[in-house]
């Protein structure tokens, strides 16, 4: 949950960013330092005036020059220490939004697969990236030069109370319409910012999304749809800005209102009290410095207040995503981990429902013993990829558990779990880089030539030797973005030998050939029975040829195991399974 106050947003972000409060109160006594020495303007002022200028005896060069030298060198011992304090708020600013640059994307990676696809990917690209950058002016040189300016004014503050609390009560009174409309605006401001960056991250995720989809839109050609979209995106970013900065404008004319003012009244009340001898002219002059010294930093906290409310927002989008709730909790060290080679699966009593959505699954009890191969079949729709998605524990039962090796998952630390359960989906995900780079994700761990021999004895057993053997450049083909310079089937080739190095004792498989020409599904079939040799395995059979080679098929129907048995059995039955092949055979004939 974001937070919704100052105070909170920075408690929790200290919290989140310790390097943030390191050595904060050493920056502060320094910050206080430079701020006084720049108040010594309007003393040396003073002082030059009644006791050099205006000195009974006559002008007195040497006290106006002693305090003049005086004020010059506290003047650039100010300057000095203010950037040793601006260079100190760099440091610990970089180093505590790569904390929470981290643990930001950390928690992508914590969120369950249920919790992404409800959102835009894009969305939490935004987070980790454009709402951080946001904090880096605010937390390097905006947020030091606020601290630096805010002591100032207050120093300056109570510096004129010394000298005339009459005066400095009327400079109190004529910034008072300043205050009030910093009130009643800076909450609209903060909101117009919040909308700002919510629409930032849709256009974010509408581009990304265009730019995965490029092909669709051109075969269908909607370019001028999807960028209309993309331009009502822009419209709503810019507006929303725009606002934000007639509403920051607002705050900067009644702050420069409440200067001249301030300014006008001091001159006249001040020259009063000089005539009834209650102040000196030296004192009057003084005072006219430090109403300008303390209108010159709240000016610019006034101006700096909107990139502050900016920052805000985008803090308290980070800390949000960092806080939010993990629906599928890694155990960690207090975790079990499945005993090697036991791949026993027991689904026992297994219930889900989605998020205000129906019950999807509706009381599953099934077993698979170890090195067993299961078909699950069914109509779309009957719960089969939610199954599968519990399997791998990507999302976690409302009711029931689901173990391997006597093992429940959720008891299972996820490392342990991602080495002991693995998946092959109906189209495999290639990263960017070569086809050796995509089987260091299985063993990353290993050296350069241990993988190489590995990856070559894993395309042999698989009896793909030949195909890699025909690639241009062996290990190092390059496969491009999600693999699109490998056709469908090559890609699916990396990721079954990916999945082999891996060496899992818990095979899903949805269905890996349905996308692919005849020629290369022979060779990926071959490939699955090579991967699957030895295995507990789970193949979501959309083709029954798939069902009739497994050891055991379940079938499913609206969130229910409806038949389970081996396939000789259950075409006999005259069941559910018995008409869906004969429906199959008769289509495939």
């Amino acid at each position: 949950m974001e937070p919704t106050t100052i105070w909170a947003t920075f408690k929790r972000g200290f919290q989140l960013s310790p390097e943030l409060r390191a050595g904060l109160l050493v920056t502060l006594a320094l910050a206080v330092v430079a701020a006084t020495g720049r108040t010594a303007v309007p003393f040396v002022t003073q002082r030059v005036t009644d006791l050099g200028l205006l000195a009974p005896g006559g002008v007195n060069v040497g006290v106006a020059v002693t305090y003049a030298g005086a004020g010059a060198v506290l003047l650039i011992i100010a300057a000095a220490v203010d950037r040793v304090v601006r260079m100190r708020m760099v440091r610990a600013a970089e180093s505590g939004l790569a904390t929470l640059r981290v643990r930001a994307f950390n928690k992508v990676h914590e969120l369950s697969v249920l919790t992404q696809n409800a959102d835009q990917r894009g969305r939490y690209v935004s987070r980790v990236t454009g709402d951080v950058e946001t904090m880096r002016d605010l937390m390097q040189w905006t947020g030091a030069a606020m601290v630096v300016a805010g002591l100032e004014t207050l120093i300056v503050f109570v510096v004129m109370a010394v000298y005339s609390w009459q005066l400095a009560l009327v400079v109190a009174v004529a910034y008072i319409p300043t205050v009030i409309m910093l009130t009643f605006i800076q909450p609209k401001i903060r909101e117009a910012f919040k909308r700002a960056r919510e629409f930032s991250a849709d256009l974010l995720g509408a581009t990304g999304e265009q730019l995965v989809g490029v092909s669709t839109i051109r075969a269908y050609g909607v370019q001028k749809r999807m960028r209309t979209t993309l331009r009502e995106h822009n419209g709503k970013i810019v507006a929303a800005d725009a606002r934000a900065g007639w509403l920051a404008t607002s705050t900067f004319a009644t702050n420069s209102a409440g200067q001249s003012v301030a300014t006008g009244l001091t001159l006249v009340a001040g020259t009063y009290l000089a005539l009834q001898g209650e102040l000196s002219v030296g004192t009057v002059v003084a005072f006219a410095f430090l109403v300008y010294q303390f209108a010159g930093p709240l000016s610019w906290i006034i101006e700096m207040l909107a990139e502050m409310q900016r920052a805000m927002v985008g803090w308290r989008r980070v800390i949000g995503l960092v806080d939010s709730e993990v629906t599928v909790p890694d155990p960690g060290p207090d975790g079990i981990e499945i005993p090697r080679g036991r791949g026993e699966l027991v689904i026992d009593g297994v219930r889900m429902t989605y998020p205000s959505g129906p019950e999807v699954l509706k009381g599953i009890d099934l077993t698979v013993p170890s090195g067993q191969r299961l078909a699950l079949v069914g109509q779309t729709g009957s719960g089969k990829t939610t199954l599968a998605r519990l399997l791998c524990r990507f999302v976690d039962p409302t009711q029931g558990s689901v173990s391997v090796g006597g093992v429940d998952l959720r008891q299972v630390p996820q490392e342990q779990l991602r080495r002991a359960v693995a998946i092959v989906p109906q189209e495999g995900f290639l990263f960017d880089g070569t086809i050796r780079s995509n089987l260091q994700y299985a063993v990353p761990e290993a050296p350069a030539d241990e993988l190489e021999s590995r990856a070559m004895a894993a395309f042999e057993s698989l009896g793909l030797e030949g195909w890699i053997e025909h690639q241009p450049q062996g290990l190092d083909t390059p496969v491009g973005p999600r693999g699109e310079l490998l056709s469908a089937g090559e890609r699916q080739l990396v990721a079954i030998a990916r999945v082999y190095l891996r060496d899992p004792d818990l095979l899903i498989l949805d269905e890996a050939t349905s996308a692919v020409d005849p020629a290369t599904e022979v060779r990926i079939s071959r490939a699955l029975e090579g991967l699957m040799a030895g295995r507990t395995s789970v193949v979501i059979a959309h083709r029954l040829s798939t069902a009739e080679r497994a050891d055991v098929v379940a079938v499913m129907d609206a969130g229910q195991l409806v038949e389970v048995g081996p396939h000789a059995q259950l075409v006999t039955q005259g069941g559910t399974y018995a008409g869906m092949h004969e429906a199959w055979v008769a289509q495939t004939r």
